[in-house]
C-alpha cells in the first residue's frame, strides 16, 4: 500500500517525533511505501528514517523552491512547479492518507484532501493520527460541522481519528483491503 504523509518539516519535541518513529516502523515493516513531501527535515526526515530502516520505500513529491531541502536517497522523487501541483501529485500516487501532527501546511493539505472526499473526488481512506491529543480540537471542529449539517456525508466517513499509529495503520489496510 502506499501511504501519503503530511506532517510538519520542523523539529518539534520528543513526544512527536516518537510517535513519528513508531508509525514509520510500522510502515516500513508492513512493506508499505510512504508517499510524503520528500523533504529531509524535521518529522518528515523521521518519518523517511524510520520507513526507510525498516525495509518500506520513498516516493517524495517536493516543490522546486524546496530542492534543496530534499532527501537525495528517495526511491523516486518529483518535483512539482507549486503547492497545488504537490497536493495534486501526493494524492495521485497514494491508496491513503495519515494526517500526522503539523502547522498550517499540514492543515492546508488536510483541509483539500476532506473536501475532495466530500465531492467524491477520491474514495481514498483518511486517518488522523492524534498523537498527544493534537488534533482533539479539529476532530470536535469536524463533529460539529457534521451536527450542525454542513457536512453532506458523516464526519466519520469522512476521516478516522486514531489515537496511534497501530490503530492508523491497521484501519488504513482494513479500508483498502475492502475497497
Amino acid at each position: 500500500m502506499k501511504v501519503c504523509v503530511f506532517l510538519s518539516a520542523a523539529d518539534l519535541d520528543e513526544r512527536y517525533t516518537t510517535a513519528a518513529e513508531e508509525f514509520a516502523a510500522l510502515l516500513g515493516a508492513g512493506g508499505h511505501t510512504l508517499v510524503w513531501g520528500g523533504s529531509d527535515t524535521g518529522l518528515m526526515k523521521v518519518v523517511a528514517d524510520g520507513v526507510r530502516a525498516s525495509g518500506g520505500r520513498l516516493v517524495g513529491v517536493s516543490v522546486e523552491f524546496l530542492r534543496a531541502k530534499a532527501r537525495v536517497d528517495a526511491d523516486e522523487m518529483v518535483f512539482a512547479a507549486d503547492l497545488a501541483e504537490r497536493k495534486a501529485l501526493l494524492l495521485a500516487g497514494c491508496d491513503a492518507i495519515v494526517v500526522m501532527v503539523g502547522g498550517l501546511g499540514t492543515l492546508d493539505e488536510a483541509t483539500e484532501i476532506l473536501e475532495l472526499r466530500k465531492h467524491g473526488f477520491h474514495q481514498k481512506p483518511v486517518v488522523l493520527l492524534n498523537t498527544a491529543g493534537f488534533y482533539d480540537g479539529l476532530a470536535r471542529q469536524l463533529e460539529r460541522m457534521d451536527a450542525d449539517g454542513f457536512l453532506p456525508i458523516p464526519s466519520a466517513e469522512l476521516i478516522h481519528v486514531a489515537p496511534n499509529g497501530a490503530s492508523a495503520l491497521a484501519y488504513l489496510e482494513r479500508s483498502v483491503a475492502g475497497r
